[in-house]
């Protein structure tokens, strides 16, 4: 199913449109909230009619997308400085994924953007607010072959990973609870549990403390080598409240799409009966918080 606005929305165009011969290009505006206001370059000439017919196009990768959700289509209209303007509100849902961008004008002619100035100061140390509604996040990037991509993820709750202090021993880490209506109900008694991918019956729980909507816990990772047999093991962490369902601990509130190659932990030595071994948390492709476990790297000589 795609969900659209009109799939050809007539605009009447600006006066003298600007004409572009390379991918055409757009600037991006995030606000507080998590909504993405496109500025886009426009090409060719107007219709007979006076009119074009123009959309913004977000396509779900195929990796991440499902027979209900794949594309959406927002309407463009003129910004009154010879470009198209798109608004994609916090309000309308878009599932969890990576969303490849495009433009198009009239029936055939479809295009990916190019990045152009982003501006997403609003992103930085955002707050959202404790309401009923999923966690609307986007982050719009560039990709390896330099095209506009957006990252999003809708979530409810939201354990937002802060402060990750590394140890010899383990890790302690902070991190605030969203999305819930009283944050200190749900985190009485709540646990982490680091859930081996390799095995799903390998679950190692830590007692997790908090003051208001804010938790903390310590992971050790001598349990985790305990059970490590060679080769890599990935622990992906969660935050399971007394009742109810566990949520991803993550960090996405931030300007930062892909936090893998930014925010790089040391992994610490650790005895395993199996071989020498080391662990580390990192965050995964999907920005979530993890450990793994995987062989201890030769001295440098």
């Amino acid at each position: 199913m795609t969900t659209s606005a009109p799939r050809h929305h007539p605009v009447t165009p600006p006066e003298e449109p600007t004409i572009v011969s390379a991918p055409p290009r757009a600037d991006c505006i995030a606000d507080s909230a998590g909504g993405l206001t496109f500025d886009v370059d426009v090409w060719g000439r107007p219709a007979p009619s006076g009119d074009w017919t123009a959309a913004l196009v977000l396509r779900r990768r195929v990796a991440d997308a499902d027979a209900d959700s794949d594309e959406v289509r927002l309407p463009l209209s003129p910004n009154g400085d010879g470009r198209l303007r798109a608004v994609l509100p916090s309000t309308v849902a878009l599932p969890e994924g990576r969303w490849d961008i495009h433009v198009a004008c009239g029936e055939d002619d479809v295009r990916r953007l190019v990045p152009g100035l982003n501006d997403l100061r609003s992103l930085v140390d955002r707050t959202p607010s404790q309401s009923a509604s999923p966690l609307a996040v986007r982050i719009p990037y560039a990709t390896k072959h330099g095209n506009l991509s957006l990252r999003s993820w809708l979530r409810l709750p939201h354990a937002e990973a802060a402060d990750i202090q590394v140890e010899s021993a383990g890790i302690t880490a902070r991190g605030v609870l969203y999305r819930v209506q009283d944050p200190q109900a749900w985190l009485a008694g709540a646990v982490v549990e680091a859930r081996c991918r390799r095995d799903a019956a390998l679950v190692h729980t830590v007692p997790a403390t908090a003051e208001g909507a804010e938790f903390a816990f310590t992971l050790p990772y001598g349990p985790l080598a305990e059970v490590w047999r060679g080769g890599l093991d990935v622990w992906d962490l969660w935050l399971r409240p007394a009742e109810g369902e566990p949520v991803r601990i993550a960090r996405i509130l931030d300007d930062i799409a892909d936090k893998k190659p930014v925010f790089v932990y040391p992994a610490r030595p650790v005895a395993a009966e199996y071989a020498p071994a080391q662990a580390g948390p990192y965050y995964t492709a999907d920005n979530d918080l993890s450990v793994r476990v995987d062989e201890r790297e030769p001295a440098a000589r």
